[in-house]
C-alpha cells in the first residue's frame, strides 16, 4: 500500500528495480512512429539529465524551465529535476515570446530546455532571443539531438538528498481565460495526494494503460496523466501533436484503458471512429473536462468508443474537485460535474459569501486537501482566491443539487447581465450545440448603451453548413427560449479562441464583440 501524499520518486525506484524492462513511457509523434522507455530507461535516463543539472549547479528550491511537445524527454526532465529538489516548470509549445518573457522573468529560471524545432517554429531561435533579455536565464538546452546533454551521470555512490512532500514541485502557469497568467505553485505531496485521490475515484490499478493526448505542460497530462501512470507503475501513452487518426490508431494498438482530456479531444476521437477508425478495445473510461459536455456527443461517444463518458470539473489551483463515477445514470454523468472526490467539500454562496440551498446558483467554493500553494510573486491574488476560512473562490456559477452533483452554470466574469435580466449562457450553449449546423459555439456579452450588455453568440460550423442569426433564432424560438435570453448578433468563425485545456478564452471573445459592435455603430 502506498502512503498517501508519497514522493513520486519512491516509486519510480520501486518501479525501476522490481520491472526494469517493462514498457513504462511510450511516444508516439504526427506520423504515428513511435520510441519508448521501460523503466530501468527511465529511471536512468533521469539520472543522465539530473548529471547535466547538477553541473550547471542547479539546486533545491530553483525552477527548472521546459518548453517541449509531449516527448520521452519532457518525462525525463521532470524527474530529474524533482530529483534534485527544482521545481517542474513546464512551458506550453503554443507560448511565444510575450507569454514566454513574463513567465520566465517571474520565475528567474536559469535553465530552459526547448526542442529544436516543432511543427515549423525554431523554439531555439526564440529561447536564444530570450537568454539577451533575462538577466536570470543563463543556460538554453536542446533535447533530441545527439550530444545534446553532457554525458554526465549521477554516480550511484553518491548521496542523494531526497525533496519532502512539503517542499514545492510544480510551477504551472495557468491557461489565462480572464487575462495574465499566474503562477500556481504545488507541493510533491499534494499532487500526489491528488493521484492518489483519483486513482481510487476511478478505480485505476495495476492493468491499466493512461493515454496522454493533453498537453504535459498542463495540469491535465501532468498530473492526470504523467503523474498517475507513474503512481500507478502503468505504460503512458503521449501523443507529441493532436491527430485524431493517429491517436486512435495508438489507443488500440497499445491497449488504452484510461483518458482524461478536454471536451474537443472526445470530439475529434468519435467523430474518427465514426467515420472508419477502429474504436479502442481495451477504453474503459473517458473523462472530459475543461469545457461542458455536449449531451449529444457524450451519447454518441458511449455508443462509438464503447467506453464510460462523462465529465469532471477541476482547476489547476485545486486539481480535480469533482467527477462522474461509475454506475451514474447517463444524465447525470453527462449533464452535470459530477460529485466530489475524496477529501473535497463543495458550496455554492451568494455574493455575501452565505451559503445558498440546494439548487441555487451562486459562487461556487471549494475546500480541498489538494490546494495550491499560493501563486509566485502575488501574495495578493493568493488572499484573494481563499475566503477566510480556507475555501478556494474558483470564479465560476455553479447549482448543486439534492444529491451533491455539481453543475457549472457559468464564469462570474461570463456573466451577461441585458437590463437587470441575467441570460443563463450555459443552458443557452447547450441548446445551441443541438443544432446540426453548429460544431462549437460560445456566447458572450457586447456593450450596450440602453441595456448594459446583450448577447453575441461565435459559432463554428460544420463543413458546409450555412446559418445566419434568423435562422439561430428560429431554432431557439421552436424550443421555446424566451426572447430575453436570445443572442442579438451572430459571429461565423473558423475556430474558437481556446487556452491549451481546451477552454473557452472568453475575454478573447469579448473583445471581439465590443470591436465588431463598435464597427457597426
Amino acid at each position: 500500500m502506498r502512503a498517501a501524499g508519497g514522493l513520486i520518486l519512491d516509486d519510480l525506484d520501486r518501479h525501476a528495480r522490481k520491472r526494469p524492462g517493462e514498457r513504462a513511457v511510450v511516444e508516439v509523434d504526427a506520423a504515428g512512429a513511435v520510441r519508448e522507455l521501460g523503466w530501468g530507461e527511465l529511471a536512468d535516463e533521469a539520472d543522465r539529465i539530473e548529471g547535466v543539472l547538477r553541473a550547471l549547479g542547479v539546486g533545491p528550491g530553483e525552477p527548472v524551465a521546459f518548453q517541449l511537445p509531449n516527448r520521452l524527454e519532457f518525462v525525463t526532465i521532470a524527474l530529474a529535476a524533482l530529483r534534485i529538489g527544482a521545481i517542474c516548470e513546464p512551458l506550453m509549445p503554443i507560448f511565444r515570446e510575450r507569454e514566454l518573457s513574463f513567465m520566465l522573468r517571474q520565475s528567474a529560471a536559469r535553465v530552459l530546455f526547448v526542442a529544436r524545432e516543432f511543427r515549423g517554429r525554431d523554439y531555439l531561435g526564440t529561447a536564444l532571443e530570450l537568454r539577451e533579455t533575462l538577466p536570470a536565464l543563463e543556460h538554453v538546452l536542446v533535447v533530441g539531438e545527439d550530444g545534446a546533454f553532457a554525458p554526465s551521470r549521477v554516480s550511484p555512490s553518491r548521496p542523494r538528498p531526497r525533496p519532502g512532500p512539503e517542499q514545492i514541485a510544480q510551477l504551472l502557469f495557468t491557461s489565462g481565460t480572464s487575462g495574465e497568467p499566474k503562477g500556481v505553485l504545488h507541493r510533491h505531496g499534494v499532487l500526489t495526494r491528488a493521484a492518489d485521490a483519483h486513482i481510487r475515484h476511478f478505480g485505476l490499478g495495476a492493468d491499466d494503460v493512461i493515454y496522454v493526448p493533453s498537453p504535459l505542460a498542463h495540469q491535465t497530462g501532468f498530473l492526470y496523466g504523467m503523474w498517475i501512470a507513474l503512481r500507478l507503475g502503468v505504460p503512458q501513452l503521449v501523443q507529441e501533436a493532436w491527430d485524431a487518426e493517429v491517436g486512435l490508431a495508438a489507443m488500440e494498438r497499445f491497449g488504452v484503458t484510461f483518458v482524461q482530456a478536454a471536451t474537443p479531444f472526445l470530439a475529434d476521437l468519435t467523430r474518427e471512429a465514426r467515420e472508419g477508425g477502429t474504436p479502442p478495445r481495451a477504453l474503459r473510461t473517458f473523462v472530459a473536462t475543461g469545457a461542458a459536455i455536449p449531451r449529444d456527443l457524450a451519447r454518441e461517444a458511449r455508443e462509438v468508443l464503447g467506453a464510460e463518458v462523462g465529465g469532471a470539473w477541476g482547476t489547476t489551483e485545486s486539481c480535480l474537485g469533482t467527477a462522474f463515477a461509475a454506475g451514474d445514470l447517463p444524465q447525470r454523468a453527462w449533464s452535470t460535474d459530477g460529485r466530489p472526490l475524496e477529501g473535497v467539500d463543495i458550496r455554492v454562496v451568494d455574493d455575501r459569501g452565505r451559503a445558498l440551498p440546494p439548487g441555487a446558483e451562486g459562487h461556487f467554493e471549494v475546500l480541498t486537501d489538494c490546494l495550491f500553494e499560493g501563486y509566485l510573486n502575488r501574495p495578493d491574488l493568493t488572499a484573494e482566491a481563499l475566503t477566510a476560512d480556507g475555501w478556494y473562490r474558483t470564479g465560476d456559477l455553479a447549482r448543486i443539487d439534492e444529491q451533491g452533483y455539481l453543475r457549472i452554470t457559468g464564469r462570474v466574469k461570463d456573466v451577461i447581465n441585458r437590463g437587470g435580466e441575467k441570460v443563463p449562457v450555459a443552458e443557452i450553449e447547450q441548446l445551441l450545440f443541438g443544432h446540426p449546423a453548429i460544431r462549437e459555439v460560445a456566447i458572450v456579452a457586447m456593450p450596450d448603451e440602453r441595456l448594459g450588455e446583450r448577447a453575441c453568440a461565435f459559432a463554428v460550423l460544420e463543413p458546409g453548413a450555412e446559418l445566419d442569426l434568423p435562422a439561430m433564432l428560429a431554432y431557439l424560438d421552436s424550443h421555446r427560449v424566451s426572447k430575453t435570453y436570445w443572442p442579438e448578433r451572430l459571429e461565423l468563425t473558423g475556430a474558437l479562441p481556446k487556452t491549451p485545456s481546451g477552454k473557452i478564452q472568453k475575454f478573447v471573445l469579448r473583445e471581439q464583440a465590443a470591436e465588431r459592435k463598435a464597427m457597426t455603430t
